[in-house]
């Protein structure tokens, strides 16, 4: 196993602990930068080129019928292949975090439609299903398995926020862990059904799942419930019959109690298990060899890299699985570095048994994400963002723009990029700031007519001065839909203004002639 360190160019903040990696064709491309995708490439999906330890990022475009993907943070995801021998594969992606740390429970199917040496195009597709769909949630895993000449995908674990109905206003935001169901997803006819496993009693999350023809095993994770990583290890078993689909779960020894591990194949059978944490203190700088067989399972301890002292001392690091034995491992700079988000990466090659020395020379990088979320309870999740950025031609316009949590709002099935009327002219292809306070996001206001809709303040023609007045004050607005259904709520209360008469001049004609007191009473009269 060896580490090498890459050097990190500047003047942009893209990635951030929970992004993804995706490998198409031998070239790796990164996915899930935290804010929203800057105007240079709306699809926020960019190509990384590592060439003598230095990156380069360009971005890559979307079909015209693919769907908008968001920049998901903490997904699922796995390749889907026609066949096993096929080199030709797509990703499935499944749930994550958005930019304002919402959740997702979307699922979809992104695939390469065309590559050149200047431009790399994409289709994104997003699958409608039906049955028990799972919920929003992050930090799970999904897999692929085979049986009887099909394919289903199996979710399993993650965390939710917690329901509406039960969250209060200091506990807002605060997650748990999903129920341990075990999901099973026909892609052919889109459909969803939930299996409850008397093995598995416990949620969990950022755990490691590796998967051979029907089987699927789980490796470790953490459990918000009771403040644990379990050691134990499950080993999940799908039959696909004719008939209804058969999911069995047994409980195996030899587990090992880790969370935010990252595991990379290195070959047909063999993963390497890197990194994580063994408990809400340590890290877990031990790896491991994983190799398959049929219904059978062997974990032993191999020979750790040569850890730098940074990585050995520093309190967290994160990273993602990048294919055919490498492995992206990242670690916050130093404190007094002039940049506070600066980082060090490094690449962790391990050699496969079943690897020569040229397909190891010649192995590109690719990844599916396992970070622990920075947001939660654990000291090493508490971290600033991280980034990898790109020289100035890299992007068709500059890197100036910051990414400000507090400053998101919502963003769901009416999140910015949706049609708020009829006349309605904001695309995500072709937006441009119009409000001098807007960085990266179109401005938008909430309508309280009924449950309320947001509607962006260019089409409802607000000038900045009256959006930046209405959301300084606590009142109502309706927008141009629904302003005639509020009018008494939206017409100013009538100010009754005093009249002031104007003093009429004495003429020449009718002088009056006063005493001396007479003359200072009146003077004194007029002019108080």
């Amino acid at each position: 196993m060896s580490l090498q360190v890459v050097s990190a160019v500047s003047n942009s903040s893209l990635l951030q602990p929970g992004f993804s990696l995706l490998n198409f064709g031998g070239d790796v491309f990164f996915f899930g930068q935290k804010g929203w995708p800057k105007r240079s490439c709306p699809t926020g999906v960019f190509l990384l080129d590592i060439k003598q330890n230095e990156l380069k990022m360009k971005p890559a475009f979307f079909s015209k019928d693919s769907c908008y993907l968001p920049p998901l943070r903490y997904p699922a995801l796995c390749t889907l292949r026609g066949n096993a021998e096929s080199d030709e594969c797509q990703y499935i992606i499944h749930g994550g975090k958005t930019p304002n740390n919402d959740l997702s429970d979307k699922i979809y199917v992104m695939s390469l439609v065309s590559k050149n040496s200047k431009k790399t195009t994409f289709q994104c597709v997003e699958k409608d299903l039906g049955g028990d769909v799972p919920e929003a949630r992050y930090g799970h895993t999904i897999n692929v398995v085979h049986s009887r000449g099909k394919s289903m995908s199996v979710i399993f674990g993650g965390r939710s926020y917690t329901p509406l109905a039960q969250r209060t206003t200091e506990k807002w935001n605060s997650v748990v862990d999903c129920l341990p169901s075990v999901f099973l997803v026909d892609f052919e006819f889109g459909c969803c059904t939930s299996y409850v496993l008397p093995e598995l009693q416990d949620g969990l999350s950022f755990h490691v799942s590796v998967a051979r023809n029907d089987t699927i095993y789980i490796l470790g994770g953490h459990s918000l419930q009771n403040n644990t990583r379990s050691p134990s290890l499950y080993r999940l078993k799908v039959d696909l019959p004719l008939g209804s689909p058969a999911v069995t779960c047994t409980i195996l020894p030899g587990g090992i109690s880790v969370s935010s591990a990252i595991v990379t194949q290195t070959g047909d059978t063999e993963f390497v298990l890197v990194g994580g944490y063994q408990s809400d203190n340590q890290k877990r700088l031990a790896c491991n060899t994983i190799v398959l067989e049929d219904n059978k399972i062997e974990i032993v301890e191999r020979v750790s890299p040569d850890w730098t002292p940074d990585i050995k001392h520093c309190r967290m690091w994160f990273g993602s699985d990048m294919g055919k034995g490498s492995v992206l491992l990242g670690i916050p700079g130093a404190t007094k570095q002039l940049i506070s988000d600066a980082n060090y990466f490094y690449i962790l090659r391990c050699k496969g048994a079943e690897e020569d020395k040229e397909e190891e020379l010649t192995a590109q990088i690719c990844s599916q994400t396992s970070t622990e979320d920075p947001g939660d309870s654990t000291p090493f999740e508490d971290s600033e963002e991280f980034c990898f950025s790109a020289e100035a031609n890299s992007f068709d316009v500059d890197d100036t723009d910051t990414y400000n949590e507090d400053d998101e709002e919502d963003e769901s099935e009416t999140g910015y990029w949706i049609t708020c009327c009829a006349s309605c002219n904001i695309d995500i292809n072709t937006w441009v700031p119009f409000y001098s306070t807007e960085l990266n996001k179109p401005a938008m206001i909430l309508c309280s007519s009924g449950a309320g809709h947001w509607v962006h303040a260019q089409c409802m023609d607000l000038s900045e001065s009256m959006l930046l007045r209405l959301s300084e004050a606590n009142v109502k607005y309706f927008c141009n839909e629904h302003v005639d259904l509020n009018k008494g709520l939206q017409t100013p209360k009538k100010v009754v203004h005093l009249k002031k008469r104007p003093m009429k001049p004495l003429g020449k004609k009718k002088t009056m002639k006063l005493s001396t007191p007479t003359k200072k009473s009146f003077l004194r009269r007029l002019f108080e």
